[in-house]
């Protein structure tokens, strides 16, 4: 019997998926639980298995369409089944190579209700399908009516658009100009982000403190681990492992910043879930150290390599990327002296640590080169004033300036 096979929910907050690579055509053999595709949510790859054996019937979406979730992506059965019944109310029909959504019909009055639309408050009503094949086709849709539901911008009014002379985006440069030139397609991952960056940027009011403390104590614990033996488990401990710890025990101290702002209230948590930023081949991720403010030293730097070798093998599961209520991100390591995070919405506040340089300052009565750890702490200043911010990264300097072992959780 012939059965539906839906785009899985890959947890609470996935909405769709973009399928990014068929390993299966129409007329294929299928076994039961054999890969049939793969999809991409906002930070992982999953392999979509087929439900039972039998032949692939139908595909219902192409490589690079964004589909929502537990919607019929294809039907597996057997050769000449019907398969009337499975196929959705919104199918989607092959026209020269192109998936093209069936849309509701639209009657006269309706259409004198459509309006222009415009990039207001950074969202655009228009299908990823259409998005996409505007951009190919070098198509400004930021001023085009949508005949879709609502207003939304479809991929016949893009094609409408073209035959109408719509005015082109200058969307490449002249071979003749700074020599050749590699167009790369905004998609994927890299689009979320940038997406989620500018919606960050637009929605908040960020404001950034920038600090510098005193590393000598740090780099002083950092040495004593080096030299612990093997077995404790505690030589691979670095300074973001130190700083990832004390910033989760700080935390519970100040839960106006372990927050989610939500427009018209605030939630503050008791319980620290600490993100931190990991360059990944596939862009930025931020894995989430859930319940950081239990665990001790030893245990956060292990959770902290597990997650990264997670991000880099692209392995990592949806739920490790969710429920952050802190992000720390750390550009130390290149050098970087001072930067501007970007708040990773709703939480209220991010982390910024940089490198640590050389500073003058005046002790026993001369002047000493003392190594100082730069912090840059972004936060929403809707949620969080300034001066309560100040007295975070006040607190958080003073413990890194004094961290001791004896004095922490150290296995």
């Amino acid at each position: 019997m012939a059965i539906a096979v839906l785009m899985p929910k890959q947890g609470q907050s996935v909405e769709s998926c973009l399928i990014i690579k068929w390993n299966k055509k129409v007329g294929d053999k299928v076994k039961a639980e054999e890969p049939i595709c793969e999809v991409e949510t906002d930070k992982a790859v999953f392999e979509v298995e087929a439900p039972e054996a039998g032949t692939m019937l139908k595909i219902f979406y192409k490589e690079g369409d964004d589909v929502p979730v537990l919607t019929t992506i294809a039907i597996i059965g057997q050769p000449e089944e019907k398969i009337d019944h499975l196929i959705p109310q919104k199918t989607i029909s092959v026209s020269k190579g192109e998936y093209v959504e069936k849309q509701k019909a639209i009657t006269p009055d309706e259409s004198l209700k459509k309006t222009k639309l415009s990039f207001a408050d950074g969202l655009m009503p228009i299908s990823p399908l259409a998005r996409r094949f505007a951009e190919k086709k070098g198509i400004d849709f930021s001023q085009l009516g949508g005949s879709g539901p609502g207003g939304r911008i479809i991929k016949k009014d893009i094609e409408k658009a073209i035959s109408e002379g719509e005015p082109l985006v200058s969307s490449t440069v002249s071979e003749n100009f700074l020599g050749p030139v590699k167009e790369i397609t905004v998609e994927g991952v890299r689009k979320i982000i940038s997406e989620r960056m500018l919606t960050s940027l637009q929605s908040t009011a960020q404001l950034t403190l920038n600090a510098s403390v005193d590393a000598s104590n740090l780099l002083a614990c950092r040495e004593s681990l080096k030299s612990s033996p093997e077995m404790k488990g505690l030589s691979k401990i670095n300074i973001n492992d130190f700083l990832l710890y004390v910033v989760a025990n700080i935390l519970p101290k100040f839960k106006n910043m372990n927050a989610h702002f939500l427009k018209d209230k605030i939630l503050e948590f008791e319980q620290v879930h600490l993100g931190f930023a990991v360059d990944s081949p596939r862009g930025l991720m931020v894995p989430i150290i859930h319940n950081a403010h239990l665990l001790s030293l030893k245990d956060i730097s292990k959770e902290v390599r597990r997650l990264i070798t997670a991000c880099q093998e692209e392995t990592i599961l949806p739920d490790e990327l969710k429920g952050g209520t802190f992000t720390v991100t750390n550009l130390g390591t290149m050098g970087i002296e001072s930067f501007t995070p970007i708040l990773n919405i709703p939480q209220v506040a991010i982390l910024g640590v940089c490198s640590v340089s050389l500073k003058p300052m005046m002790k026993e009565d001369k002047i000493q080169f003392i190594p100082h750890l730069g912090l840059s702490l972004t936060f929403d200043h809707r949620a969080v004033d300034g001066a309560p911010a100040a007295k975070f990264l006040q607190e958080l300097n003073k413990l890194i300036a004094n961290f001791n072992l004896t004095d922490i959780k150290l296995q």
